[in-house]
């Protein structure tokens, strides 16, 4: 574990030097990383003391270092043409507090680096930021997540006073609803779940296309991390009231896919669409069996690609129209239709549509719904349908109709953004060729 943390470490002075030395060492970790783990291992696989990683963390670790790559690729104009340092250094503190946020087994350990994440996303949103309106979008993500946070802590303090240990195989003691809700409320904000989820749309809209990236990619996978670790180890303590928060989700993802037809801004639609299929992620976590919990870490991962790319593709035409109404941007596909066909792939990806991890993900987390009780089929019938109907909306909205006159000095899509939106697209819909990677955990 310490030579990738000083690997880290050792990427900072870089910053100062060569900015494409960034983005080629990160790659080069990347692929150290993969080469030098036993990935097929279903229990867990220490690296040194107090870090460890197992199928769920591994998965989640690939996934942010892959999300990074293709961060530093989309923000070309800040971290390469305009020689920003500042960027890629708050990426690298990033990318190593959620590596060491999915490779502890301390639960407190992990409480640390999950709080510590929310500084560079913050710097990130203040610092490249679109609007005035960013710091407001700041202080939301702030005070949401810190919310949670105090709750949280306290009951980590009364783990380790009442069974002498905060790592998660070694917590033994009797719950109440009080613990209960401490444990699980700051995840549950950080996913989010319905009616904690406004601090979302107003981070995504005022972030920047890296901070976006990562909100959508990684960070709220983030909660569905904590919330499957927690659940390890309650064992079955109190779960009778994971009823409510299923009952919940299922109808903030049915009540969601309503708002999302009332956008007219494209970010705002898709941070929606992420709330929708996190709440599907949080009735996976929450229905306790196998299919649930497997449905919903490849939903994680399906989902992390999938928004990542409608990020990009929302940003490229940012870029060349400066607006992000779908009442400017129409007709894209009269000069733009190579970027219509991804636009049209990763919309379909969106509605999980075969040969997606979406779609693997949302069948068996249905399949898990379906066994906890028959009845959610209403609810699920039109979350799915819903689905559907907000990934068509988005992509005629911005493909068809007339296009705006007042567009000028339009450029077409150049190598970097093709490369951009191949790395989201292949790992998303070829991974499903190698699921058994998955199914050997639990």
């Amino acid at each position: 574990m310490m030579k990738f943390i000083f690997f880290n470490l050792f990427l900072i002075p870089l910053c100062f030097l060569n900015n494409w030395m960034i983005l080629i060492s990160s790659i080069f970790m990347f692929i150290f990383f993969i080469m030098n783990l036993v990935f097929f291992k279903e229990f867990f696989s220490c690296f040194s003391y107090m870090f460890m990683s197992d199928i769920l963390s591994l998965s989640l670790i690939f996934l942010t270092f892959f999300i990074l790559i293709l961060m530093m690729l989309a923000s070309y104009k800040i971290s390469f043409t305009m020689m920003n340092y500042n960027f890629l250094l708050v990426l690298i503190f990033l990318m190593f507090f959620l590596l060491l946020s999915f490779s502890t087994d301390n639960i407190f350990l992990f409480y640390i680096f999950f709080e510590s994440s929310l500084i560079p996303t913050l710097l990130l949103i203040f610092g490249w930021g679109y609007q005035p309106e960013r710091l407001s979008s700041g202080f939301y993500l702030l005070f949401y997540t810190l919310f949670g946070s105090l709750p949280l802590l306290f009951t980590i303090f009364y783990m380790y006073y009442s069974c002498h240990s905060s790592f998660y195989n070694l917590v033994s003691l009797d719950y109440n609803f009080y613990l209960y809700l401490g444990l699980i409320l700051a995840f549950l904000i950080k996913m989010p779940m319905i009616f904690f989820h406004f601090w979302l749309p107003k981070a995504h809209v005022e972030a920047p296309i890296s901070g976006s990236m990562i909100l959508a990619g990684i960070l709220l996978k983030l909660g569905g991390y904590g919330l499957m670790r927690v659940m390890n180890f309650m064992n079955g303590s109190y779960i009778f009231n994971n009823m409510f928060f299923i009952c919940l989700s299922l109808y903030g993802m049915m009540m969601i896919g309503f708002i999302c037809l009332y956008q007219f801004d494209m970010k705002s639609l898709i941070a929606y669409s992420s709330v929708s299929h996190m709440s599907l992620v949080i009735c996976g976590i929450f229905s306790l069996n196998y299919l649930g919990m497997l449905g919903s870490l490849i939903l994680m991962i399906g989902h992390g690609l999938c928004s990542s790319g409608l990020f990009c593709l929302a940003n490229m035409i940012y870029e060349r129209s400066n607006s992000r109404s779908f009442y400017f941007n129409k007709g894209m596909i009269t000069v733009m239709p190579t970027l219509s066909m991804f636009w049209f792939l990763f919309c379909a990806n969106n509605m999980a549509s075969p040969m997606s991890l979406n779609l693997l993900g949302e069948i068996l987390i249905i399949n898990s719904l379906m066994s906890w009780s028959s009845w959610s089929f209403i609810f699920l019938f039109f979350g799915s349908f819903l689905s559907c109907c907000y990934s068509i909306y988005l992509y005629s909205n911005t493909q068809h109709g007339y296009l705006y006159s007042g567009l000028k000095n339009f450029f077409s899509i150049n190598v970097r953004e093709y490369v951009l939106l191949i790395l989201h697209f292949f790992p998303l819909n070829f991974l499903i060729l190698k699921i058994d990677i998955f199914l050997i955990w639990l």
